[in-house]
């Protein structure tokens, strides 16, 4: 089949090739560099399948056994290898399934282009077989999206979708395609877009609002850094570094931002938020400079905004205009790029110990690690703790795994406990909190990073949404290793019944199939732990095995996370218990 020739600076004459929009879609997604994706094929997106067919050697489609499991698979690559994530389905309920994970994706800022089709154009608003209106569903949940009704209109809004999802903060775009477009021809020609008019991807940042940032660090006397993923996103890990190391402030994460500092740096005080660490959430309210970098002031990282650092001057560090004074005032806010504006601060930053500081957090992790961190990770009770599972992880490891978590209890646990030495290695669904979201993201991160080990931490809730998805797992042979931490509850609801609800456990019990059989089902290899002697030798082995591999942990079932901040009250009224 000829190559269409594209436009690049090596080939500045744009050439051009009669072919069908189907046959341009393919096109378009290898000239963006896209070699996998995942979705779901049916009758309103088959013509752009049936080309797929046909370029089976350069672009490699897995089929997942859902469009939700292609959306959160879709991110799960693009969380590790920095690049765009694909998933494709078709119109009506293929298009809806893609839904959740758009909404997740948009929340987390993660870059993702979603292709769907659509019944023919002059159908369109007749209540066709199949047909719903995903451009007006979608709206809310997507950084930007647009219907294709004419094949000439693809290579535009292709080039623009990747563009706007990559940009500057990152999204997810959604493209849906008429049938008619997809089986007519046009002469096709690409060229990348660089600029989109109206869209200020990347703000320039000031210089006077750097200066003003400096001023206020390098007089603090309890300044406080709380970074989040805007650090990975802008690969400014190495900036955030330097600043820490030669400021010496304390420096949090939110659940986000972990792994863009190693989890053993000294300088690195633990997490904030309504499960984070007592001593970064404690101090919070007695900072009096606090240094948000690439985060977005989420209600489970402030509690109450009534009391939330209201003693402090507050620099917001951000790329996205939107997110300045949307919930907490910044006295100076840095727009622009993290690590361009990081790399602005730091030579205006004075070297600093800030020892008295620091020291106040280490009394606050000594209280922790008697009342709450000492129990969950070397516990003396006869039943398997969360935290205990994490931390063999941890040393099987060496704190070198993609850890990948689900939503709930061990979400909380895999995140306070995780250790890591690479960036890129906590992949979470945080702001939308997807049920569901671990097993196909998993699959999706270890596709984007086939030289890491990729641990999925999952409940025995969540894993029951998508455990289709062992089908992509089998098919494939993709060697991820799945750990369900199962309570036979969905155990963070049950303990908010219990604190909250005057322990009325409705509809939190799980009565659970055999996991174990499930996984075999797949032919994955598959072992279910129950007791602390076991433990260890289980998780080695899962670690050393170069296969797919399953894990069920039999946990304690009334086993409660803390530190908690309850629902709206301040970071100061954290409790240990």
């Amino acid at each position: 089949m000829e190559t269409v020739k594209i436009k690049t600076q090596e080939n500045p004459k744009k050439e051009t090739l009669k072919i069908s929009g189907a046959e341009a879609i393919i096109h378009c997604l290898l000239a963006e560099g896209v070699d996998l994706l995942y979705g779901y094929p049916g009758g309103a997106i088959m013509p752009v399948y049936d080309e797929l067919y046909k370029f089976q050697d350069k672009l490699t489609h897995i089929l997942t056994r859902h469009e939700q499991g292609a959306a959160h698979a879709a991110q799960g690559y693009a969380r590790v290898s920095g690049k765009v994530g694909v998933a494709m389905a078709t119109s009506g309920p293929g298009a809806t399934n893609l839904v959740t994970g758009l909404a997740d994706a948009q929340i987390d800022s993660t870059p993702m282009v979603c292709i769907t089709g659509q019944v023919t154009r002059h159908l369109l608003g007749s209540d066709a077989f199949q047909e719903t209106d995903i451009i007006g569903i979608s709206t809310p949940v997507t950084k930007w999206n647009y219907q294709i009704t004419e094949a000439s209109e693809i290579p535009e809004i292709m080039a623009k979708a990747f563009y706007i999802a990559r940009s500057g903060r990152p999204g997810p775009v959604l493209v849906d395609i008429t049938k008619n477009a997809q089986f007519d021809e046009f002469e096709f020609s690409y060229e990348k877009c660089t600029a989109v008019r109206s869209y200020d991807a990347v703000p320039k940042p000031k210089v006077e609002s750097i200066e003003a940032a400096a001023e206020l660090i390098n007089n603090a006397k309890k300044p406080f850094i709380v970074w989040g993923q805007g650090i990975i996103l802008g690969r400014a890990e190495e900036e955030l570094k330097a600043l820490v190391e030669k400021s010496g402030i304390p420096a949090a994460w939110t659940i986000m931002g972990a792994s863009a500092l190693d989890s053993e740096h000294p300088l690195n005080v633990g997490m904030v938020g309504m499960h984070g660490n007592y001593g970064p959430n404690m101090l919070t309210n007695e900072c009096d400079v606090l240094i948000a970098i690439g985060m977005r002031f989420d209600d489970r990282v402030t509690g109450s905004l009534d009391t939330y650092a209201k003693q402090a001057k507050v620099i917001h560090f951000e790329i996205d205009k939107a997110e300045i004074n949307k919930n907490v005032h910044a006295d100076v806010a840095v727009l622009g790029d993290s690590k361009e504006t990081l790399g602005l601060l730091l030579p205006l930053i004075n070297e600093n110990k800030h020892e008295a500081w620091h020291n106040e957090f280490k009394e606050k992790y000594k209280i922790e690690f008697d009342q709450v961190i000492k129990n969950d990770i070397h516990p003396t009770k006869e039943g398997l703790t969360m935290g205990e599972v994490i931390e063999e992880i941890n040393i099987a490891s060496e704190q070198n795994a993609v850890i990948v978590t689900d939503v709930g209890q061990h979400q909380m646990i895999g995140c306070r406990y995780a250790k890591f030495k690479k960036t890129k290695s906590n992949i979470t669904s945080g702001g939308l909190g997807t049920m569901g979201f671990a097993l196909p993201a998993a699959i999706g991160a270890k596709m984007g990073a086939m030289d890491r080990e990729v641990v999925a931490i999952i409940g025995d809730g969540g894993y029951q949404m998508t455990i289709q998805e062992l089908g992509v797992i089998f098919q494939h042979n993709v060697p991820v290793k799945i750990v369900v931490l199962n309570n036979d509850h969905l155990g963070m609801v049950r303990q908010w019944q219990e604190l909250f609800f005057d322990k009325r456990y409705a509809s939190t019990v799980m009565v659970n199939p055999d996991f174990v059989k499930i996984a075999e089902g797949y032919s994955i290899e598959a072992k279910r732990v129950s007791k602390r002697e076991d433990l260890k030798t289980a998780i080695q082995e899962m670690i050393a095995s170069d296969k797919p591999y399953f894990l069920e942990v039999k946990v304690e079932k009334e086993d409660n996370v803390f530190p908690m901040i309850p629902s709206g009250a301040s970071v100061s009224e954290i409790r240990l218990k």
